[in-house]
């Protein structure tokens, strides 16, 4: 098993989780204005994503862009993986490869404190992605558990390329923001992913500790 192939009911029965939905659990986040670059890449490569229209494209040309800007906005003290193998408790199907995750640190050498999980959505369904994304930030919370990581908030984001939906986990408890953001309202998307990592306390500011802070 991994974490693509979890149903959401046995999901949470599982893991004893509880879902909450929530109608804008980020109503009060204060967008970050995109740079002129990620506004000229969005410009030229959306309808170029779209018109491919594959997950490959959607991947490079626009999710990737906008998680570069964040790295960018907070100085390259996060890290950034795509395509990462992440086992952790393979013995209850923790395990397999992430699309994307935030770290709370800038190594890039290996994953150390997992902060945001992101998962590209198959055939362009959100609540296909829902499952796997949840899996992903319980994989990330046992993670940071086992390795001593004051990190209360495990953000995750079900991603089609232009629509963005995100979910937090604190304990045992799953919320999940029914309010979707569009691309043009990167403003807020980049608020939002940058959420974790805002406090001064919140990023690693060296490359070879094993501990972050959340707010």
């Amino acid at each position: 098993m991994a974490y693509n192939q979890f149903k959401l009911e046995p999901l949470l029965d599982q893991f004893n989780l509880e879902l909450r939905e929530v109608s804008n659990l980020f109503g009060a986040i204060t967008p970050r204005p995109p740079s002129e670059m990620l506004t000229t890449q969005l410009r030229e490569n959306v309808d170029l994503a779209v018109a491919i229209s594959t997950e490959k494209a959607r991947s490079e040309l626009i999710i990737a862009p906008v998680l570069l800007e964040v790295r960018r906005q907070l100085n390259y003290k996060i890290g950034l993986f795509s395509g990462v193998e992440f086992n952790i408790e393979p013995e209850v199907g923790l395990n397999g490869f992430c699309d994307f995750l935030l770290s709370a640190t800038s190594d890039q050498l290996r994953v150390k404190a997992p902060v945001v999980t992101l998962v590209e959505a198959k055939n362009e369904n959100l609540r296909s992605g829902l499952s796997q994304c949840i899996a992903e930030m319980v994989a990330a919370q046992r993670f940071n558990q086992q390795r001593g990581n004051n990190i209360d908030t495990i953000y995750g984001v079900v991603i089609i390329g232009t629509i963005w939906q995100f979910l937090t986990l604190e304990d045992s408890q799953v919320s999940v923001n029914l309010r979707e953001y569009y691309l043009h309202e990167v403003g807020h998307i980049l608020g939002i992913l940058s959420l974790p990592f805002r406090s001064p306390d919140a990023i690693d500011r060296s490359s070879d500790s094993d501990t972050s802070k959340h707010i």
